[in-house]
């Protein structure tokens, strides 16, 4: 089942299964969401929670009990309740289960609202801890803008383009997924990063923490056209592709994977928010539709 949403100038799609918004559609029809080729990665738009990334050999301490849990948590796997709709909007809503509770003991309600704007869509993580003890977790997104839109273009003819001057240097990877220790490279300068598949293909995924920056664009170096995130809110930001795949993931994240040298305590996770008995947290992102 899929939940069909729409404006006088937009569609989209809402999934229950991992509570995605999978599709946007402009008047003229072009799809600015990637619709997923296993020949490069099957995803879409997935919600990452209650960890952001892997975990240091797959595991992770929790009140001094280890538990395991795959590359960024189980909600991108997990089907959603709808508990709102309007023409324009979903609420989709993810409690625990059992099959939850053996990988990540607490109780919680991850709420995810998609909401069409005028010329692009919001997405809102509300994060609630219905439970008697503390609550950690970490959240993002992880969506997946498709790139280039338009035929007789090149991924190698769109750029980021930043809101404000940066000097800024993308944390590494290990060939595991885990974040070097004092691992950085230089790479954002000005506030632009010019795309091409070889800086993918050497370093996996461009991740940045401590922005000036509030928006990013994806855009046509020439035309202008593609789109702008407004990840205000989220302390990291980090954009991903498979090399030679027509797709750009633009990812906000309040959280990231593992260190090689961190404790393994989920406490201890940069960037973990916590939530007291009753306590909930609100966060958003937008993106919006730049058109030449």
């Amino acid at each position: 089942m899929s939940i069909t949403l729409s404006t006088p100038s937009l569609t989209a799609s809402v999934r229950p299964l991992g509570g995605e918004l999978v599709s946007l559609q402009d008047s003229a029809g072009t799809e600015y969401i990637w619709q997923g080729d296993p020949a490069f990665w099957s995803g879409r738009n997935p919600i990452l929670f209650p960890i952001v990334g892997s975990l240091k050999d797959g595991r992770v301490d929790i009140n001094g009990q280890i538990f395991e849990m795959g590359r960024h948590g189980f909600a991108r796997q997990s089907t959603f309740t709808l508990t709102d709709q309007a023409p324009d909007f979903a609420v989709l809503e993810l409690r625990e289960s059992p099959e939850t509770l053996a990988r990540y003991p607490f109780p919680f309600v991850l709420q995810v609202r998609h909401q069409l704007l005028a010329n692009g869509f919001s997405t809102t993580f509300a994060v609630e801890n219905p439970g008697p003890a503390p609550l950690p977790f970490c959240i993002g997104a992880h969506t997946a803008i498709r790139c280039p839109l338009l035929g007789g273009e090149r991924f190698e003819d769109y750029e980021l383009v930043f809101d404000q001057p940066e000097d800024a240097d993308t944390l590494l990877l290990t060939p595991q997924g885990l974040l070097r220790g004092g691992g950085r490279e230089p790479m954002l300068r000005g506030g632009k990063v010019t795309l091409d598949y070889e800086t993918f293909r050497r370093l996996d995924t461009l991740i940045f923490q401590g922005l000036r920056s509030q928006r990013v664009s994806l855009r046509h170096k020439e035309m202008g056209r593609g789109v702008s995130l407004d990840f205000r809110g989220f302390p990291m930001i980090a954009f991903w592709t498979k090399p030679g795949a027509p797709f750009l993931c633009m990812e906000p994240w309040h959280g990231c994977a593992a260190y090689t040298g961190e404790t393994g305590r989920f406490q201890d996770k940069p960037y973990a928010l916590t939530l007291a008995p009753g306590e909930w947290k609100e966060l958003t992102y937008t993106f919006t539709l730049l058109n030449a």
